[in-house]
């Protein structure tokens, strides 16, 4: 009897600045949140030496990138001031990419990318997928990778009503279209990943059906970064609480890249790779 296999994964490398991420197995993203106000991890690395302490831990537990924010984008978010995001962000950047570490930049402000690839990041993770006036030419002009995300309404309404005829191929279409204007700007294909958006103006019917819909996506012909880690969807799935949502956050990510995702956005790290790690000793011949 031959069991089920996992998505074929064709993408081979991703081009971040200096660095390049083999992508032929699925790699890791640590998230560090320089802000109060996240959904799971906001005020727990309220200075410099906590936040660069727990951006090594996850390199140490096998992180391949760190996506430093300073600005929340959960639902119902605020937005903060420019200058104080940049306070939040820049320090930390330098300090790890002066470490040789790929340090991706969570933003929707031009300006904030172009400080941020100046002080070393290698990658920009826009929820507005490089919309806002400035953002598409603030990548074009690096050699920073992008990952464009899929995101209904703002983060202060987003999930007020989410409403898709079809969620899959209107995700697909928007991101598809991201792309393309990426390379009409300039950015290599292989600098470009792209975020169907888990959260971000979806109910958690829509977030499912993106999930089941994860291998059609990746036949775009970009890399798929998916980020499900601890949401309210996996809440509304489990019921339970965010702190207790580890083991549904794994699940997750697990279901991800047999789906076909290239990267997995995750808070948990160490354990996320312990699971990775097995199901890749199961699926390799």
């Amino acid at each position: 009897m031959e069991t089920g296999r996992a998505a074929p994964r064709p993408f081979m490398k991703l081009r971040c600045g200096a660095h390049v991420l083999d992508l032929s197995v699925p790699r890791v993203m640590g998230i560090l949140n320089m802000t109060p106000d996240s959904f799971y991890d906001g005020g727990r690395h309220p200075d410099l030496a906590r936040a660069l302490a727990h951006a090594r831990q996850m390199v140490a537990d096998g992180a391949d990138l760190i996506d430093v924010g300073g600005e929340s984008t959960r639902p119902g978010a605020a937005a903060v001031p420019e200058d104080e995001e940049l306070r939040r962000v820049l320090p930390v950047i330098d300090a790890l990419a002066r470490e040789n570490l790929v340090v991706s930049i969570d933003t929707r402000r031009p300006a904030v990318m172009r400080a941020a690839i100046a002080a070393g990041a290698a990658m920009v993770n826009d929820v507005g997928a490089l919309r806002a006036p400035g953002a598409l030419d603030a990548v074009a002009t690096s050699t920073a990778a992008v990952c464009l995300v899929h995101m209904q309404g703002e983060p202060g309404t987003m999930q007020a009503a989410p409403h898709y005829d079809d969620v899959v191929a209107e995700v697909r279409s928007f991101l598809v279209a991201r792309a393309r204007a990426c390379e009409d700007a300039g950015v290599a294909r292989d600098r470009v990943v792209v975020d169907p958006g888990f959260g971000f103006g979806k109910t958690r019917v829509h977030n499912l059906a993106l999930l089941r819909a994860l291998p059609d996506l990746a036949t775009a012909g970009y890399p798929v970064l998916t980020g499900l880690s601890r949401k309210s969807s996996l809440g509304a799935i489990t019921g339970r609480p965010v702190d207790e949502r580890m083991p549904a956050s794994i699940a997750a990510a697990l279901a991800a890249v047999a789906r076909g995702a290239s990267i997995v956005r995750v808070h948990d790290v160490r354990e996320t790779i312990d699971a990775l790690n097995v199901w890749l000793a199961i699926e390799q011949d």
